[in-house]
This record gives C-alpha cells, structure tokens and sequence, in this order.
C-alpha cells in the first residue's frame, strides 16, 4: 500500500529546568549530581504545614522563553495541583499549570528539506519537578528526592510535526534558544531537557486526527527521531492490515532501538486537576514583561541572518558557527580583529571546533583566546609564517597556552621570503632532479607540486610556497 496515503502528526512536549539559584517553591539549590536526598526540606519533600513561595526569577526564565517563540504572555495565570502517586512524587501532587498557563500561541520556525516551516507553540507553563528512581538488579528500587520542587517549564508543541527529523530539528532549534538564552543547559543526556513525543496517522486529506499514541525516555535527538520512526511504521502496518491503533505510552530502548510498551489507555492517569490553594494567582504584566523582554540577547536564526549579510558567510558556515552561542562569540572577536570573516570562519570550524572535540571542552574553557588566534590569523596573512607553520603555532598555543609571536619564535617558524635565499635551495632541487626536469619540461606541469613541495621540505616548511612556485616557473619555464 501506498505510505502517502496517511499523513503524520507529531507534537512535542518539552521539559526544561531553568538554571535558577534555588528551587521553585523553596530555597533548595538544584545540584545536578550532588548526593542522594541532601538538597531536599520540608516544602519540596511535601510534609504537614510546610508552604510554597514562588521563585520569581522562574517566572522571568519562563516569561524570557515565552516572548523568544512569540507568545502571548497571560496577565494572569493559575498553579494548580496535578494529582498521582508515585514513589518519586512524595507530595502525591505536582504543582503545574492547567487551564490558565502562562504563555500561549507561540511560534517557531524549523528548516527542512522542503524549506522553512513554522511549527505553532501551544502553550509553556511552570512546573516543579518530580524525584528519581534507581531500580536496582533486584527487586527494590531506590528514591532521590533532590530534583524534586526543581523549576521546569514545559513547551507544548502544536500537532504540526511531519517527520522524525523535523522533530529532531525542532527540538535543537529549541535547545539552541535555552542556551542562548542562559536558562536552560539543555542537556539530554542529564536529563536536564526531555521530551515526550506524540504520534498519530490519518487519511491523507481529514482534518481529524487519528489515535494518537506517546513516546517517553527520548535523551537524544537521534533517539527521537528513530523513535518516530519506529512507532510511524508499526502505526501504518496495524491501519494497512485493518487493525485498530490503541492510545499507549511507549518507553523508547536505547540499547535494542526499540519502543517498549509502558501502559495502555485503560491505564492511563486522570490527574483531577484543581487550583493550588496555598498559591496566588501569578500576575505578570507590564514593566516585568519589559524586563524580561531586555534580558533576551540576538537568538540563532537572527544571528545567522546576519552573519550572512554583514559578513557574506555561508548558509552552512553560519549555522555551524551560531549553533553555539560561546561559539558564535568567539568567531565575532576574531572576525572584527583580523577583519578576515570568511578566514576566521575557517579557523574557528576547522581547528577550533576541531580541538573542542579532542579536550572535551567548552569553547569557555578553551586555552587559546580569541585574541590570540586572531594574531595568528594575522601573521599568516601578512605571510610572517605559512599556513601549515600557522597550524603547528596553534598545536603548541593549545599546549602552552602562549602567545603567537613568542611561538613563532621560539620554533623558528619565521617564514622565508628571501628570494634568493630561495633561489638557491631551488637550484640545488633542480641540479639533484634530472629526471623530473625533462619530464616537466616534456610537458608534464603537475610535477610543479613535486617541486615545490621539495623546497618546503628543504627548508622545513618557512619557505614562501607562492614565492617558490613563481621562482621555479621562471627557472623551468611555464
């Protein structure tokens, strides 16, 4: 049977926790790692008496994450209690937003292979996290309260997902706004961003919408898209063998790259939500929106656009560059200093990001500064060194963590622009290659690379390769 005659329709639901200094309703510091059940107290461990107070710094995170997708920011807007229970969840509630969030109607924009899409936000609202489980090779599993009252805000995507990889992309355009926007590290792997994925299929053509069906444990871009993938085929087999699809919660495998059934409809929760009585309703408006609004920097599409038009960078090379925000920086102070964008944009990609990935670093942490790059870039254009001496100037930067010109230096790396210092090395080539004469004069022009790769060679790479090559034409004819 034909796949188009079904259309996909995915929406996501993203966690986030916000970077705040302590938790949503308490003053618990999050710490990722720290020891089991040390960051806990009365408030977020849910004991008798004990009462919530609103972190305001959440609510601007969350306000800031609201006007990057373009959202109307409510002037009032309901915590309410999200009820069930599970071992991680000791208040047997979560403190969350139901009918009255704080920010809806959103948008982003993705790219895809079919262009730009625009893919509507639905709603964010503030939450408090719940624990975690540890289930042990036995048969006890073990609780750590310390992300519990830890500040998220979930972002409701809209049914507007085709793919495994628009989703992909919508989720890393998504991490790209937190980070650039200071409020979220956005890692997958630790949790500290999470994703739930709704899939269904329908007649190609009907507005109505099939059964839908959900995907959980998705740590990483690749995982949600093999994910969809996954549950898209096994979705379209059931309908093309007549079969009924079931409204299930799948848990995505990593280890098999399977889905892994977790409960079906019948199972599902009803959380009996009603308005948290110890909170008052959130009110936000005027002057704490604008202040908000001032804390937003330039966002990646915009920064890409215009390292486009104002320094005639590639579609590739911009997005490679802004998909960092530390990154981006880095490539700014180099490019204004040397005034070579399209140069430093090669440094920056190919032994910056290269070297990133050896140390494991961050571009933060990263031993050679922007300035000192940006010399270097300097003495390989004013042809102080060559472009292979530049590389290995930059390998002993990364260990020393010196200057440039002291390197330079030090290793005698001076480049030789001498002619007839290079003249002479090429005469000796000349007189010990008879053979490769003949043949270059018979009318064999690519042994040109042959000599002047001796002449680096005899000069232990200082030599001015374009010097060199213009003397060796004069010398062996054109």
């Amino acid at each position: 049977m034909n796949e188009n005659i079904y259309e996909t329709v995915i929406g996501l639901e993203v966690h986030a926790q916000l970077l705040t200094e302590t938790k949503l309703f308490c003053s618990c510091r999050p710490e990722y790692g720290a020891e089991p059940n040390t960051r806990v107290c009365p408030v977020c461990m849910g004991l008798p008496g004990a009462l919530p107070v609103l972190n305001r710094e959440s609510v601007t995170m969350a306000v800031m994450m609201g006007l990057a997708l373009k959202c109307d920011i409510a002037p009032e807007s309901v915590f309410s209690r999200k009820n069930y229970f599970y071992p991680d969840c000791p208040k047997n509630y979560q403190i969350s937003m139901y009918d009255k969030p704080l920010c809806e109607n959103g948008s982003l924009r993705i790219e895809t292979d079919a262009g730009e899409r625009t893919v509507g936000i639905e709603r964010i609202h503030l939450e408090d996290d719940s624990g975690k489980m540890s289930h042990e090779t036995g048969r006890d599993s073990l609780v750590d309260f310390n992300r519990c009252g830890v500040p998220l805000i979930e972002i409701v995507s809209r049914p507007d997902i085709r793919t495994g990889s628009e989703a992909a992309e919508y989720l890393m355009r998504l991490q790209q706004i937190l980070r650039y926007l200071g409020i979220c590290d956005g890692n997958l792997e630790e949790g500290s961003m999470r994703c739930d994925v709704n899939i269904s299929l329908r007649p190609a053509g009907s507005a109505k919408l099939g059964t839908k069906t959900e995907i959980k444990n998705l740590n990483s871009f690749k995982a949600v898209e093999k994910g969809i993938e996954f549950e898209v085929e096994r979705q379209r087999g059931l309908l093309e063998r007549g079969k009924r699809v079931e409204q299930i919660t799948n848990l995505w495998d990593q280890d098999s790259g399977r889905l892994i059934m977790m409960r079906s409809k019948e199972e599902a929760h009803d959380y009996r939500y009603f308005p948290e009585p110890d909170l008052l309703p959130l009110e936000v408006q005027g002057a704490w929106i604008e202040q908000a609004r001032e804390m937003i920097p330039e966002l990646p599409l915009q920064r890409e656009r215009r390292f486009r038009n104002e320094y005639g960078l590639s579609s590739y090379d911009s997005g490679v560059l802004c998909a960092d925000k530390g990154i981006a920086d880095y490539f700014e102070i180099v490019a204004e200093a040397t005034g070579l964008a399209k140069k430093s944009s090669n440094w920056v990609m190919r032994e910056v990001m290269g070297e990133l990935n050896n140390l494991a670093c961050a571009i933060e942490d990263f031993p050679v500064d922007p300035e000192n790059l940006s010399e270097l870039i300097k003495l390989v254009e004013e042809e102080t060194i060559s472009g292979s001496a530049g590389r290995e100037v930059f390998s002993e930067m990364i260990k020393s963590g010196g200057g440039p010109r002291e390197i330079v230096k030090k290793l005698g790396l001076e480049q030789i622009s001498n002619s007839e210092e290079i003249e002479s090395m090429i005469e000796e080539i000349i007189s010990d290659h008879p053979d490769e004469v003949s043949r270059y004069r018979e009318g064999k022009k690519k042994l040109l690379g042959f000599f002047v790769g001796q002449v680096m060679k005899k000069s232990r790479g200082k030599a001015n390769p374009k010097l060199a090559r213009e003397i060796i034409i004069g010398k062996l004819g054109g």
